[in-house]
C-alpha cells in the first residue's frame, strides 16, 4: 500500500479525531513531508482533511466518500479485492471481464460513483447519477446450478433489506422477484447474471448488480421515471448523513453470508409485498391479471390465473393491481 493509501486508511479509522502529524509519521513509517504530501493529494481528491498548527490532521466527519479503505474498516473480509471508480459503463459488465480473466475471485466487487449505461433487467437502463446511489457489482462462486441462480437473486434482495435496516434504519418492501420499494417507489434493482459450465450446468461464478438510490433530484429524473423511481432520502443533505462505506460494506457481507448456504430466507417471504394480492404479470409485450398466492421455497411465485389454475413462475414481471 501507498503512503497515501494507508494515510487514508488511518484517517477513516480515527474519523473526527485529530491525529498528530508525527503519530502518523512513526505509525507509517515515513516523514513528516510525504504525510504532507500525501494529505494533499487526498484534499485534491475530495477529501475534506482538516489541520492546523500543532494539531495534526483530521477527516472531516461528515466525510462521506467511497474509498476502498473506508469499505475495508467494515468488511468480514477485508482482505477481497475492491475497485471504485469515478465512472462506468457497467459495474456487471467490468466485473464479468474481471472474473472471466481471473482478475476477481469470490467476493471482489466493482463499484462506480456514476454509470453511463447502468442496466437492469430485460436489458433496461438503470437511473445512475454520479454519487446519487450507491453502484455494486459482487462476484460470487456459490455451489449450485443455473437452476439455484434465482435463489442468489433473493438472497442479494434480502442483504439490501437487512443493511438498509440495520444503517439506515429503513424498513423496504421486496418485490418478486428482484426489486426493493419505499413509500411505493423502487428504490433498488438486482441484476443477476450467471456464467455457467455447458456439460453440468454448474455455476463458475455469478455476478450480482445492485443498484440502490440514496437520494434522486427530482427536477433532473427523467420524466418517464419520475412516477416509478424513489429513493431513501428526500434531500441530498439527509442522504450524506449515511456512511456510504459502511452501507456498502454491510451489503457485501450480508449477500456473502446469505449465498454460502443457497436457500429461501424467511425473510425474503415476510417482507415481500406480492403475495396475497392481485398482480398484473407482465411477459414480453403481453400482460395479463392473476392472484399472487406464495413464494415458492425455490424462489418462484406461485399464482392463481383468472380461469382458476394454479401456475408457478420462474421468472417474468409482476406488479400489485391498484
Amino acid at each position: 500500500m501507498t503512503v497515501k493509501s494507508r494515510l487514508l486508511e488511518m484517517l477513516e479509522k480515527y474519523k473526527g479525531e485529530v491525529i498528530s502529524g508525527e503519530r502518523i509519521a512513526g505509525e507509517l513509517g515515513c516523514t513528516r513531508a510525504a504525510v504532507w504530501k500525501a494529505v494533499k493529494s487526498l484534499r485534491e481528491d475530495g477529501y475534506t482533511i482538516e489541520a492546523g498548527p500543532n494539531k495534526g490532521y483530521m477527516l472531516a466527519k461528515d466525510t462521506n466518500r467511497l474509498s476502498q479503505e473506508g469499505i475495508r474498516l467494515f468488511l468480514d473480509d477485508p482482505k477481497v479485492k475492491v475497485d471504485i471508480y469515478d465512472e462506468l459503463e457497467s459495474t456487471n459488465q467490468t466485473a464479468k471481464k474481471e472474473a472471466m480473466i481471473g482478475k476477481a475471485g469470490h467476493g471482489a466487487f466493482v463499484i462506480a460513483r456514476s454509470q453511463t449505461a447502468g442496466r437492469g433487467r430485460r436489458g433496461r437502463e438503470f437511473y445512475s447519477p454520479a454519487d446519487a446511489g450507491l453502484y455494486i457489482s459482487v462476484i460470487l462462486k456459490p455451489q449450485g446450478t443455473l437452476q439455484d441462480s434465482l435463489l442468489i437473486t433473493t438472497a442479494a434482495a434480502v442483504a439490501v433489506y437487512r443493511a438498509v435496516a440495520q444503517i439506515c434504519g429503513i424498513q423496504l418492501d421486496i418485490k418478486w422477484v428482484n426489486d426493493l420499494f419505499y413509500k411505493g417507489k423502487k428504490v433498488c434493482g438486482i441484476l443477476t447474471e450467471a456464467v455457467t459450465d455447458f456439460e453440468s450446468g454448474n455455476i463458475e461464478f455469478v455476478v450480482v448488480g445492485i443498484g440502490l438510490n440514496l437520494y434522486l433530484d427530482q427536477e433532473k429524473l427523467p420524466q418517464k421515471l419520475r412516477s416509478i423511481a424513489g429513493a431513501l432520502y428526500e434531500t441530498k443533505e439527509d442522504a450524506e448523513r449515511t456512511d456510504r462505506n459502511q452501507l456498502t460494506a454491510m451489503i457485501v457481507n450480508e449477500l456473502r453470508k446469505e449465498t454460502a448456504d443457497l436457500k429461501l430466507s424467511p425473510d425474503y417471504v415476510t417482507h415481500n409485498m406480492i403475495p396475497g394480492h392481485q398482480i398484473t404479470i407482465t411477459d414480453g409485450t403481453s400482460s395479463r391479471q392473476a392472484f399472487a398466492l406464495e413464494i415458492c421455497r425455490d424462489g418462484r411465485l406461485k399464482v392463481r390465473e383468472e380461469d382458476g389454475q394454479e401456475k408457478i413462475l420462474s421468472f417474468g414481471e409482476v406488479s400489485v393491481t391498484i
